[in-house]
C-alpha cells in the first residue's frame, strides 16, 4: 500500500503555489517523491525553499495565467524544464467581492479568465502530452464550497467553480480512455489570503465556525493528503469526482 502512494520519478506541475494552498500541495508531493514545476506570478521563495528541503528539484515558471496567450509558453517551459510531465494541480485563482448589482465586467471577466479559461486550456495542452508520453497522468483541479452553493457577493467566483466541478467530469469522460484520472478537490473554509477578510468579520466567522462540525477552518496542510491521494496510483479507479475537504461543511 505504501507503494501506491510513492511518486518517486514523477513531475508535478502546480499552478499557484508560492502561498497557502498551492504551496502545501506542492510540498507535500515534494515529500512523496515529486519534481515540481511551479507557475506563479510572483517569485515562490518559500515554496522553492520547502521543496528543496525535501530533497526534491523545483522549477520556477512565471506566468500570468490569465493571459491566454502565457499558458502555451508556460507550458513549454515546463515541459522543457523536466523532460515529462506526470500530475497537473490546476491550483491558480482569484476572487472578487462585490454585490451582484453592482458586479463590473472587468471583475467578472478577471476571475473566469484565471479560474476556468486558464484551468482548461492548460489542462488540454497537459493532456496531449500525457497521451503522446503514452502511460497518462492525474490532474488535480481545485474547486470550492462554492462549486456546490451560491455564496454571497462572488458572482464571477461562484459561477468559476460550478464550472470547475463539471468541467472536472466532462474531461474525465474523455480522457480516462488515456489512463487519465481528472478529479478535484473542494476545500471548505481554509485559513489562506482569500478568506482574511471573512476571519476578520467578527459575526460572519462566529456563522462559519458554527456549521463547520470540526469547528474549525482548515489549514493548507488539510489538503495535503487528499492531493498526494489523487496523484497517486491509489486512486488509479477514481475518475471525474470532486472530493471535499471541508470539515463536514457539506453534511451539516
Amino acid at each position: 500500500m505504501q507503494k501506491q502512494f510513492d511518486l518517486s520519478g514523477k513531475t508535478a506541475l502546480v499552478t499557484g503555489c508560492n502561498t497557502g494552498l498551492g504551496q502545501a500541495m506542492a510540498v507535500a508531493l515534494a515529500q512523496a517523491g515529486c519534481d515540481v514545476v511551479g507557475v506563479n506570478r510572483s517569485e515562490p521563495t518559500e515554496t522553492t525553499k520547502h521543496v528543496a528541503a525535501t530533497g526534491r528539484t523545483f522549477f520556477d515558471v512565471r506566468a500570468d495565467l490569465s493571459d491566454k496567450t502565457a499558458i502555451p509558453k508556460a507550458f513549454e517551459e515546463a515541459l522543457a524544464a523536466t523532460g515529462h510531465l506526470d500530475i497537473l494541480v490546476n491550483n491558480a485563482g482569484i476572487i472578487r467581492r462585490e454585490d451582484a448589482v453592482e458586479f463590473s465586467e472587468e471583475d467578472w471577466d478577471a476571475v473566469m479568465n484565471l479560474n476556468i479559461r486558464s484551468l482548461f486550456f492548460l489542462s488540454q495542452l497537459v493532456a496531449k502530452q500525457f497521451i503522446k508520453q503514452g502511460w497518462g497522468g492525474k490532474i488535480i483541479n481545485i474547486a470550492s464550497m462554492l462549486s456546490y452553493q451560491g455564496g454571497v457577493r462572488v458572482p464571477s467566483y461562484t459561477a468559476s467553480k460550478s464550472a470547475v466541478l463539471g468541467l472536472t467530469k466532462a474531461l474525465a469522460n474523455e480522457w480516462a480512455k488515456h489512463n487519465i484520472n481528472v478529479n478535484a478537490i473542494a476545500p471548505g473554509y481554509m485559513e489562506t489570503n482569500n478568506t482574511q477578510a471573512l476571519r476578520a468579520d467578527v459575526d460572519r466567522n462566529k456563522a462559519i465556525l458554527e456549521r463547520i462540525p470540526a469547528e474549525r477552518w482548515g489549514t493548507p496542510e488539510d489538503i495535503a493528503g487528499p492531493c498526494v491521494f489523487l496523484a497517486s496510483e491509489a486512486s488509479a479507479y477514481v475518475h471525474g469526482f470532486t472530493l471535499a475537504v471541508d470539515g463536514g461543511w457539506l453534511a451539516r
